[in-house]
């Protein structure tokens, strides 16, 4: 599977950030933040612009967060792929042959080991690593997993974003606009 070779997934909080996207260089990016009364139609002006969109379904307001949700986004917006934090959710976006990206927020080694295991029973096609600030702990999931990771929050920098690569994350999700800018070649 691939991200257009992007070392950078635009992760897009406002309309603001959708219209930077829109102009830039960029197939992927990442909703979140978003009303559901305008998740269509911003899916639908992306697909316009040959963007492709990968929505982050805990984070749409308007719309409960379970597979049932999911469900409706996958059938009714037909988006690229879903992030969420929930097993039910992956297993419908896989489902649904939409990439499916395990969102795994790594607070601490009981928080890793469980995500892991759930990781392991679900098989998301990415998984999200947060904080991506911990190289270490990119490399340790990816080799636990054998899965492609995303790394995702505190990413700050341009120093971040080759850290998080380096240790072999496949791209960088950030909603930093002047830090798409740099990736833009």
């Amino acid at each position: 599977m691939s991200f257009d070779d992007q070392q950078i997934l635009p992760a897009i909080r406002n309309m603001k950030q959708f219209d930077i996207f829109l102009d830039s260089p960029f197939s992927y990016g990442v909703l979140l933040d978003i009303h559901l009364g305008q998740l269509g139609g911003v899916i639908s002006a992306a697909r316009a612009r040959g963007k492709k969109m990968l929505v982050h379904v805990d984070l749409i307001q308007g719309i409960k967060h379970d597979e049932y949700g999911a469900e409706f986004i996958c059938q009714a917006m037909k988006p690229a792929g879903i992030l969420s934090t929930r097993s039910s959710v992956i297993a419908k976006a896989k489902q649904k042959k939409v990439y499916a990206i395990q969102r795994m927020f790594l607070i601490d080694t009981s928080a890793m080991m469980k995500s892991i295991e759930l990781v392991r029973k679900h098989r998301p096609d990415y998984i999200e690593v947060l904080p991506g600030v911990a190289p270490e702990l990119i490399s340790e999931v990816k080799e636990k997993t054998g899965i492609p990771i995303f790394a995702g929050g505190f990413i700050r920098s341009e120093k971040d974003v080759r850290k998080a690569l380096e240790a072999g994350a496949a791209a960088v999700t950030t909603s930093d606009t002047e830090l798409w800018k740099k990736y833009w070649g």
